[in-house]
């Protein structure tokens, strides 16, 4: 797929135009990206043969891109909501890609023919929007601000299911036949898809402060069996949703200052949490502006980054893992006064599949 030679080379294009200080890892540049800062980022999925990105933003505005061998990006179309995009995710089939918005819909971009259909709609912002690929039903799951998780055939106006939930959703993900979703109040459910979506378990939050993202990763038979959640407080936990072992549920600190001078720890959210989709390891990206890989089973940090000047709000690899993409943005997380218009947003791709390679058991 990707060659080294080439993406990833530090040689590469993109590196001459910006500056060192804002591409300190000297990845691939994403051309054109958008205006404000990113919400939302998804590779295309394996069905479709090239690579396509695309991202969602506080501009209202869905970018897709055409992602080359070399690195190169080439910006292919794009959709405007009425409100910021807080989420996006692709169908199965990689024809069409869905948009969640702040103006309390849902749109369905249908890529073939550049049109977009409203598919869901919410009483409040919706958060989070996931496509169902099951073997007897196909579906979108949205979560929203409104306390509602639902689930849309999209030829319909009305969900074929509501869900309440205990609070306004935070974060979402969805590997079939699980779905987990956590809520404000440190909220967290784990549904069971199969046959038709229904609560399966509601946890105890392992996490002491505000729930920001949440992935599910699968074991080694690629069965789905647990997820990672991240929280405000630099800290990701690792759950088993039926651990065989309570030991095998941990949790570990991340994206935190290397203690200041005084003695005291900045510590920052951990923005986003993604899985390799062969070696099973992980990313996180944080509001200190790192990515971290981590491998979860060894219980060991793969790699750290150097710092961006911004904060890095989402993460995602392509289907085959051999790209990870991360966005560079204000996240807000220091509040209005750290907010600085001159700085501009940045996508950025990184070839990544060795680097994320498990530690050997010796």
């Amino acid at each position: 797929m990707f060659n080294q030679s080439t993406l990833g080379a530090s040689s590469g294009f993109g590196a001459t135009t910006t500056p060192s200080s804002a591409n300190p890892m000297k990845d691939f540049e994403v051309t054109s990206p958008p205006d404000d800062s990113i919400t939302s980022l998804a590779f295309s999925p394996a069905t479709i043969q090239q690579n396509f990105l695309i991202a969602g933003s506080w501009d209202n505005n869905v970018r897709c891109w055409e992602v080359e061998q070399s690195g190169k990006t080439i910006p292919k179309s794009m959709q405007t909501m009425q409100g910021p995009v807080l989420d996006v995710c692709w169908s199965d089939d990689g024809t069409k890609v869905f948009m969640a918005s702040c103006d309390k819909m849902v749109k369905c971009w249908d890529l073939n023919s550049n049109q977009t259909i409203q598919v869901a709609a919410h009483d409040a912002p919706v958060k989070t929007c996931h496509w169902v690929k099951g073997p007897t039903y196909s579906c979108l799951m949205t979560g929203s601000w409104d306390k509602t998780l639902k689930f849309w055939d999209t030829r319909s106006p009305n969900p074929m299911l509501t869900i309440n939930l205990p609070e306004r959703a935070y974060c979402a993900d969805v590997d079939f036949p699980m779905a987990v979703v956590g809520t404000a109040g440190r909220g967290l459910i784990v549904y069971q898809l199969e046959g038709k979506p229904q609560e399966y378990k509601r946890i105890e939050s392992p996490l002491k402060y505000q729930h920001r993202c949440v992935a599910i990763f699968r074991d080694k038979k690629k069965v789905p069996t647990g997820y990672a959640l991240g929280s405000v407080e630099g800290r990701v936990a690792i759950q088993y949703v039926n651990p065989q072992n309570p030991k095998d549920n941990f949790t570990f600190k991340c994206h935190r200052s290397n203690g200041a001078p005084n003695g005291y720890q900045d510590i920052y959210a951990v923005n986003d949490i993604a899985f390799h989709p062969v070696h099973g390891t992980l990313a996180t990206v944080g509001s200190d502006g790192s990515f971290n890989f981590w491998d979860k089973d060894a219980r060991t940090k793969l790699k750290p980054s150097e710092a961006m000047e911004q904060p890095i709000t989402r993460c995602c690899f392509n289907s085959n893992g051999q790209i990870f993409a991360y966005a560079v943005s204000y996240d807000w997380s220091k509040g209005h006064e750290f907010y600085s218009p001159m700085k501009k947003n940045y996508i950025f791709l990184r070839s990544c599949f060795d680097e994320l390679k498990p530690r050997s058991s010796s």
